[in-house]
């Protein structure tokens, strides 16, 4: 009777044999545990594979084992094996194997002999930085003698590693096994949720064997060789707990004996950037270090810093990397070493991420700060380039052709992560040597966290990371890539404007010249302007603004958008609020669909039909045609983001296209146009409500109704994250009810479509108890927490108008933001932003900035184009 494996997809792993070794080439699959009341664990994860158990133990009559027997009832522990041929046994915490956590050949710099551990290494330099793979307890013991030898009187060592071990004892030592799947008997759990003390699970663990053994007459089975399995599994001799180490007790220990050694425990991810907790940890433990701060005596020799996960090489090789950096700060710049320069041969220079350029122009000293950063990797570059490997995963992204699957899994969607992960990594130590230039010398009056909050325009910037939609090439469409997609399959006509405007959805703020409609063909256009300007409205100016941040093309009198073939209904979006690269994109896929000469596939409705387009123009076009009618026509591009909140820079891109307008002529007219004339369009007309009222001055508010509904206080917006903004702003009741009556005013206009931004808020997260799965959950509350978001961003707006209003709103909404806001802790509160009412914020990484910010949606594109 043994187990059987699902047959979910494995996660692809297509790397060279060292990279495998050193664990660079983990499943970028994020997996997590957290302990059940039974102390099991549960994997979070659509890919991970969770092993049917037919087995449980079976009855013991021995007086003796009788209490044994008695606990392991309660805690169901259960029987398997990796395959037929190979004696069923006892599973750690019901799923996993306990297997050997290093192999010899992983020891790449063969170390462990000669000092007591793999790989270990020291920095190219003079800085007393080492790194090592896991070693036994004898091995540290010998480590430890090694560094003592030398000279090193302060030692620190930090265990970067996530995932639980525990050490069996073996002859005269005690050996390092961890848990692991059978579906992947070579990948160490990681990730592991925050409330799960890694600690903690590694006592289970130990009590788990030790029961284990005493239930097979002390013997429990361990994996040694799972590459050919030869005489596995092997047994080991349990007697008592005491047979068996956790982390705690192998690194600790040496601290009674060794006045000068501390140890710390810092788990760093396997992929990507540390969190910003994880960073917080790490200055925590400068900050209590002496020998590591601003005072400390120039002669006093620096302490020596080891880092240590499994093979010694990603996390190990972070972690060398940020000491390095601190080291750097204690010595002071003048005194930083040039050793790199002379002991590498120096790689041609690569050009950088656009993301990295723009982080390097914005931040003080940015090209300084870099330069830093890449003279640490390469000082820490023996064993793992960081920097090369970024460039290596992008080389691989845009080598692949035709995408393909592998195992279930899209290879492009692999290397994209790969490539994300690990340029994040490195964008992010650019921003923690920053961080470390200005408080450094102020002993970190503000955490990492706390820092990162204060300059909120890196989250923003971690959110364009992915550039490539920007040199996707036009012709997808004529290939049958991608398809066009007429926005009457888009964009029904709810409010049945079609007939009489000839524009989707189109309707007026009462008694404001504030309108919104879905985008117009050229004809559609023609109406609406003569409809504004008629003897009735009597408009000379108007301020025509299209949100769209896709592309748009007019063909055949028709408006089109590209699409995906598998993903109809999510939008393309343009990461650039250029309108002029908007525009040269636009006109590329116009000129491409006309020289096409050939029938192509187009969605209409329902329907899948083949056209030939004769005409195409651009939206830019379109007005064009119509500025020598309408002199006092401006159009601008302003592209909003489809769910989330405008970013800083919309508000004051709008509220400087409104002023300008209305210095020319206070009777203007303001237009707006998204794609369906719905939520981009709703979002924009109440910005220019509460900017004419400013204005113009604010009309009479009745009394607030008596709302005696379902959900009424969530529909009246009174969130406790909304009222916890309200109770920080000045006379904040009023800011709110203020945005709420130009939310009315708007919304007022277009009942039909069911669409009230507070109501939308709490329907969104209402729809998250009927998901069909995990990932349309997880859509639907970062919908719901975007459209929250946006509500805020509305009520802030609206503080900052009446703030700045004296100074006729000389300083942007952006920087008042960035000086004022930012330092009253708006920033703090939207990073925990969530419906405290009904769930815990830090349930979900969607409450953070960092995560919120970098999707937009959750459902993914296939890649296309390069990543620039």
């Amino acid at each position: 009777m043994g187990t059987t494996a699902s047959a979910a997809p494995q996660p692809i792993s297509i790397t060279s044999p060292l990279e495998s070794v050193h664990g660079n080439g983990m499943a970028n699959s994020r997996q997590s545990l957290s302990m059940s009341p039974f102390q099991t664990v549960n994997i979070h994860n659509n890919k991970a594979k969770s092993i049917i158990t037919n087995k449980v133990t079976s009855p013991i009559s021995s007086p003796a084992e009788f209490q044994i027997h008695d606990d392991i009832l309660k805690t169901n522990y259960k029987l398997g094996r990796i395959s037929d041929t190979m004696p069923e046994h006892y599973l750690v915490q019901g799923q996993y194997f306990m297997v050997q956590d290093v192999y010899s050949k992983a020891d790449v710099l063969n170390t462990t002999g000669s000092y007591g551990a793999p790989n270990f290494r020291q920095v190219k330099g003079s800085y007393p930085l080492y790194g090592m793979g896991q070693p036994s307890l004898n091995g540290f013991k010998q480590v430890l003698h090694r560094l003592q030898a030398q000279g090193h009187e302060e030692i620190i060592l930090f265990c970067v590693r996530e995932e639980p071990v525990v050490f069996l004892h073996k002859e005269d030592d005690y050996v390092p096994y961890t848990p692991r799947r059978k579906e992947n008997l070579h990948e160490n759990l990681h990730d592991l949720e925050k409330d799960v003390m890694v600690e903690g699970l590694e006592l289970t663990i130990r009590k788990e064997l030790h029961d284990f053994a005493q239930l097979n007459e002390n013997i429990f089975y361990i994996y040694n060789d799972i590459e050919y399995f030869k005489d596995e599994p092997q047994k080991i001799s349990i007697t008592c707990e005491e047979d068996i180490h956790v982390t705690e007790e192998v690194y600790k220990r040496p601290m009674f004996t060794m006045p000068g050694y501390r140890y710390y425990r810092l788990p760093l991810p396997m992929e990507g950037a540390p969190l910003e907790e994880d960073f917080d940890s790490f200055v925590n433990i400068l900050r209590e270090s002496p020998s590591l701060s601003q005072g400390s005596q120039v002669s006093r020799p620096p302490p020596s810093l080891l880092f240590s996960c499994q093979v010694g090489v990603g996390r190990t090789n972070l972690g060398m990397i940020l000491g390095t950096l601190v080291m750097n700060r204690l010595r002071g710049d003048s005194e930083t070493p040039t050793q790199a320069e002379e002991m590498v041969t120096p790689s041609e220079p690569k050009p950088l991420f656009q993301v990295i350029q723009t982080l390097i122009n914005k931040l003080p000293n940015g090209q300084q700060l870099m330069e830093e950063v890449d003279q640490a990797i390469i000082l820490c570059s023996e064993m793992h380039n960081i920097k090369e490997a970024m460039y290596e995963n992008k080389n691989k992204l845009e080598g692949i052709g035709e995408d393909y699957q592998i195992q279930g899994s899209s290879t492009k969607d692999y290397f994209l992560s790969r490539t994300m992960q690990s340029l994040e990594r490195y964008f992010y130590l650019v921003v923690f040597n920053a961080y470390l230039h200005e408080q450094y010398p102020l002993a970190f009056v503000s955490n990492f966290s706390q820092w990162m909050c204060c300059h909120a325009w890196l989250y923003r910037l971690l959110g364009c990371m992915d550039l490539s939609e920007l040199s996707a090439s036009a012709d997808l469409v004529t290939r049958g890539a991608r398809v066009l997609v007429a926005d009457e399959y888009l964009a029904p006509d709810v409010l049945s404007t079609m007939k009489e405007m000839k524009a989707v959805n189109f309707r007026r703020v009462p008694k404001m010249p504030v309108y919104g409609m879905a985008q117009t063909t050229s004809e559609a256009t023609t109406a609406v302007l003569a409809h504004l300007t008629d003897e009735k409205r009597k408009h000379q100016h108007v301020l025509w603004v299209n949100l769209q941040e896709e592309l748009v093309l007019e063909g055949n009198g028709q408006i089109f958008t590209p699409r995906e073939p598998s993903c109809l209904e999510q939008h393309i979006r343009i990461p650039s609020t250029d309108p002029q690269i908007i525009e040269k994109l636009e006109t590329s896929l116009k000129e491409t669909v006309l020289g096409a000469q050939k029938w192509l596939e187009v969605t209409l409705e329902q329907d899948k039909q083949m056209k030939m387009f004769k005409s195409c123009l651009t939206v830019q076009e379109i007005f064009n045609q119509h500025k020598s009618s309408h002199q006092g026509l401006v159009y601008k591009r302003i592209p909003l983001p489809d769910c989330s909140a405008p970013k800083e820079e919309d508000f004051d891109n709008l509220l400087e296209a409104m002023k300008g307008t209305l210095a020319e002529e206070s009777h203007s007219a303001f237009v707006f146009n998204c794609s369906n004339g719905k939520s981009r369009s709703t979002t924009a007309m109440v910005i220019a409500v509460l900017t004419l009222w400013h204005f113009k001055g604010f009309p009479e508010f009745g009394d607030d109704e008596i709302v005696s509904v379902p959900d009424a206080k969530y529909t009246k917006g009174e969130f406790e994250v909304v009222m916890q903004l309200v109770r920080l702003l000045p006379d904040g009741h009023r800011m709110k009810r203020e945005v709420d009556m130009a939310l009315d005013s708007v919304s007022e206009t277009m009942t039909p479509m069911h669409y009230h931004l507070r109501e939308i808020i709490i329907c969104t997260y209402r729809q998250i108890k009927s998901g069909k799965s995990d990932r349309e959950c997880q859509q639907l509350l970062l919908k719901s927490l975007q459209f929250l978001e946006r509500y805020i961003y509305l009520i802030l707006f609206n503080t900052y108008l009446h703030l700045e209003k004296k100074d006729s709103w000389q300083r942007s909404f952006a920087l008042w933001m960035e000086q004022v806001a930012a330092r009253a802790g708006v920033y703090d509160i939207l990073n925990q932003l969530a419906f405290s009412e009904f769930e815990n914020p830090r349930d979900t990484q969607l409450s953070r900035l960092r995560y919120r910010w970098q999707q937009q949606s959750l459902k993914s594109l296939p890649f296309r184009g390069e990543f620039i």
